[in-house]
C-alpha cells in the first residue's frame, strides 16, 4: 500500500471515530418527528399500496418531470404521499401537489432521505393491517424515461418480499435506496419494525449511508427476508464482454474513428469496467454502469451522475442520444433540469 493511500485510510477511519460518536449524540438528542405542514388535516385514508416519495428542493418547489413520476405512481395503483425536507414549501406547488397526492408532509431538513422515510411512517401509522406494499422513491432520479408500470409489474413477492430496482456490493451488498418496494411478508416482519425505529437523524451524510442505506437490506436479510433487484449487478457486468472490445477494435479501422474522443471515452470505460471485473472492484450500478441500464430497459438516469459524475465516468458525454435512441424518450425534460444546475460544465 503507497503512503498516500495509507494516510488516507487513517484519515477517513480517524474522521470516522471522531465526528460519527458526536453526530450520534445528535441523532440522539433530535427529535426525529419534524414535520411542521401536512395535508389533509387529520385522518389519512390510505389504501393497500403506498408509495413515500421523498423530496428535496432549497426553493421550495417541484421540478415537472416529478409529477409526471407521481402520476405515473398514482395511475398504477398505488396512494403517493409526497414527504419534502423542504421545511418551506412554495403554495403554488403545495396546491399542484394536491392533484397527485394522497397525502403532503412537509419537514424540516433533518435525517435526510432515511429521516423523512421513518418520519413519514411514524406519523401515518404504516404499515396498517390493509397495507399490502409500500414503495419508497425519491427525486435522485431523471425519469420515468420508459413506462412505470412495467417496472412495477415485474415486482414478484412470492420471488423476494423486499425488491430494489438496482443492487450494489458497494461497502456491502445491498439494494440501492433510490426505489425500494417491500411486499406483504417484509411489512408484518419484526426486522422492518426495528430498523424503523432505529433510524435516528444523524446529521452526516456518510453515517446515513453506510448504517440506514446499507444497513437496510442487511437487516432485511439477517430478518431472514428476501431481497432481490430486477437490474442485477451480475447481468449488467456480462454485458460489457469482450464481443463489445471486438466491435470497438473493428470500427477502428478508420483512422478518423480511430481518434475521435468519443469513441476512445467509450473504449476506456469498457476497458475500465472490465479491469474491475478482473480485480472484484465493486462498480456502483447507477453510475459506472448506466450505459448497460438503459440498453436493458432501465427507466431512470441518475441526476448526480449528469450534474457531479462522482466516479468520472468516462463515456456519458452521449446520454442524451442514448436516451433518445435506445429507449425512444424526450431528453429536453432532463435539458431543461440541467441548464439550471449545471455549474462550469455542458449536458
Amino acid at each position: 500500500m503507497s503512503l498516500r493511500k495509507f494516510a488516507r485510510r487513517m484519515l477517513v477511519q480517524a474522521k470516522w471515530r471522531l465526528w460519527v460518536p458526536l453526530g450520534q449524540l445528535m441523532g440522539q438528542i433530535r427529535s426525529p418527528h419534524q414535520v411542521v405542514f401536512s395535508w389533509p388535516q387529520g385522518e389519512v385514508k390510505l389504501g393497500a399500496r403506498v408509495a413515500l416519495f421523498m423530496h428535496f428542493d432549497g426553493r421550495g418547489l417541484v421540478r415537472p418531470q416529478l409529477f409526471d413520476y407521481m402520476r405515473e405512481l398514482k395511475e398504477n395503483g398505488l396512494d403517493v404521499v409526497f414527504v419534502t425536507n423542504s421545511d418551506k414549501m412554495q403554495p403554488t406547488a403545495i396546491e399542484a401537489l394536491k392533484e397527485v397526492s394522497a397525502a403532503i408532509l412537509v419537514r424540516r431538513n433533518i435525517g435526510y432521505d432515511f429521516g423523512a422515510w421513518a418520519d413519514a411512517l411514524h406519523t401515518l401509522g404504516l404499515p396498517r393491517e390493509e397495507t399490502r406494499e409500500i414503495i419508497l422513491a425519491n427525486d435522485s432520479v431523471f425519469g420515468p424515461l420508459t413506462p412505470l408500470g412495467d417496472v412495477l409489474r415485474r415486482f414478484n413477492y412470492a420471488k423476494a418480499d423486499v425488491w430494489g430496482l438496482t443492487e450494489s456490493w458497494q461497502q456491502r451488498y445491498h439494494l440501492q435506496s433510490f426505489f425500494l418496494a417491500f411486499g406483504p411478508a417484509a411489512l408484518r416482519a419484526e426486522a422492518f419494525g426495528k430498523f424503523w425505529k432505529s433510524v435516528r437523524p444523524v446529521p452526516m451524510k456518510s453515517y446515513i449511508v453506510k448504517t440506514y442505506e446499507v444497513g437496510i437490506t442487511q437487516a432485511m436479510l439477517k430478518g431472514g427476508l428476501r431481497c432481490a433487484a430486477l437490474w442485477t449487478y451480475d447481468s449488467l457486468i456480462r454485458q460489457v464482454n469482450l464481443d463489445g472490445l471486438a466491435k470497438l477494435a473493428a470500427e477502428e479501422e478508420s483512422e478518423l474513428i480511430k481518434q475521435d474522443p468519443v469513441h476512445i471515452t467509450r473504449k476506456l470505460q469498457i476497458l475500465r469496467i472490465r479491469d474491475a471485473i478482473a480485480r472484484r472492484v465493486a462498480l456502483n450500478p447507477t453510475s459506472d454502469l448506466w450505459r448497460q441500464l438503459l440498453f436493458s430497459g432501465f427507466p431512470f438516469i441518475k441526476r448526480e451522475l449528469l450534474r457531479d459524475n462522482p466516479t468520472n465516468v468516462e463515456d456519458v458525454g452521449d446520454w442524451a442520444e442514448v436516451v433518445q435512441t435506445v429507449l425512444g424518450a424526450d431528453p429536453e425534460p432532463i435539458l431543461t433540469d440541467l441548464r439550471q444546475m449545471l455549474k462550469d460544465g455542458a449536458p
